[in-house]
């Protein structure tokens, strides 16, 4: 199982950076924000982003000058975020090391498909899981078995794709917690209730494939 790939976001004004951070959490990615340069390099250590969004007008060092600093220092993949839609400008931006480059005003769901793009890319965000005739497509929220979709809620369709992604491993109520709710001190009936309900809808379309392994938690895998 991939851990939430890691996100750095650079931007002075905050309620840009509010509402990108916001959109990114929302996709299942771990986001920290900075309003500007200063804090790169030991960010870079201590987070260790798979990405890095800069904007390109900042305090201090530009977002350029900082692509091209991250860029010595680490392997994240760079989304530079700017006003500036000249040719020349969105070519320095490649040449300094960017993998994409998003123009303001933007739409929300653009920057969440290239910053997934890039990720893909780079191995940080989960393909198409099959598991027997089970298919998960975490990017489109999708489920389907024996060619059905599966009319999921959204707590279901994490905890399908965690349990499918991890398929073969069998993994503690704490672990599931942890990666579905975000915390490990909810109640552990949580984890029951929805398994049981996921349960229902997937074996209405064929055999079991969330089994339960006493006193240990659960695993997916086809029944032999």
């Amino acid at each position: 199982m991939l851990s939430p790939a890691r996100i750095l976001l650079v931007d002075d004004d905050e309620t840009i950076r509010t509402a990108v951070a916001t959109a990114l959490d929302a996709e299942g990615f771990s986001v920290r924000e900075e309003h500007d340069g200063r804090e790169l390099a030991s960010a870079l250590q201590s987070f260790v982003p798979d990405l890095v969004i800069l904007d390109w007008m900042l305090p201090g060092p530009s977002g350029i000058q900082l692509a091209t600093a991250v860029r010595t220092s680490s392997d994240a993949g760079v989304v530079m975020m700017t006003a500036r839609d000249e040719v020349d400008d969105r070519l320095r931006g490649f040449s300094e090391g960017a993998d994409d480059y998003v123009v303001k005003p933007f739409a929300m769901a653009e920057l969440v498909a290239r910053v997934t793009a890039v990720l893909r890319r780079r191995g940080r965000v989960p393909a198409v899981v099959e598991v027997g005739d089970l298919l998960v497509d975490p990017d489109a929220s999708l489920a389907r078995r024996a060619g059905a979709t599966l009319d999921l809620t959204a707590t279901e369709f994490r905890l399908l794709a965690f349990l499918a992604s991890s398929r073969g491993r069998t993994l503690s109520k704490g672990q599931i917690l942890t990666q579905v709710w975000g915390y490990d001190d909810y109640d552990p009936n949580l984890v029951e209730v929805h398994l049981s309900s996921l349960r229902k809808k997937m074996e209405a379309h064929g055999p079991r494939l969330i089994h339960t392994v006493r006193g240990l938690g659960y695993r997916m895998a086809v029944s032999r």
